[in-house]
């Protein structure tokens, strides 16, 4: 059984960082894409990040392009999201979420499993 499940949201200023996680089990980094999506209030849920072998590293957003960075440890089969600068538009919940194929797709129709979601807000 695959699980997701996402951490490390929480409340921080304009201009601060935080590192979101996403711990799996049960899920092969090597055969299957991964990314972040996110949610803000009376908003679409959006594609922000994905990651797929061999080494994709995809930033969706335009306005985090130079802000967000996605990684993972295979060691410990953990997903990451580090976000700087952040900014009042990037305030939402975060998901992460798989494919049970490799590539990555900016479609939420395209993942199969989704994490509970983790709160990020930036205050002005």
């Amino acid at each position: 059984e695959v699980q997701l499940q996402a951490s490390g949201g929480g409340l921080v200023q304009i201009g601060g960082s935080l590192r979101l996680s996403c711990a799996t089990s049960g899920f092969a980094f090597a055969d299957n894409a991964i990314a972040w999506f996110r949610q803000a209030p009376g908003k679409e849920r959006e594609a922000v990040a994905c990651f797929s072998r061999p080494e994709i590293r995809l930033i969706y957003a335009d306005s985090a392009k130079d802000r967000f960075t996605i990684s993972t440890d295979s060691a410990t089969h953990t997903l990451y999201l580090q976000m700087d600068k952040l900014e009042p538009e990037d305030t939402a919940v975060y998901f992460c979420a798989g494919r049970s194929y490799v590539g990555c797709s900016k479609s939420i129709q395209m993942y199969d499993y989704w994490g509970q979601g983790t709160q990020v807000t930036v205050s002005s």
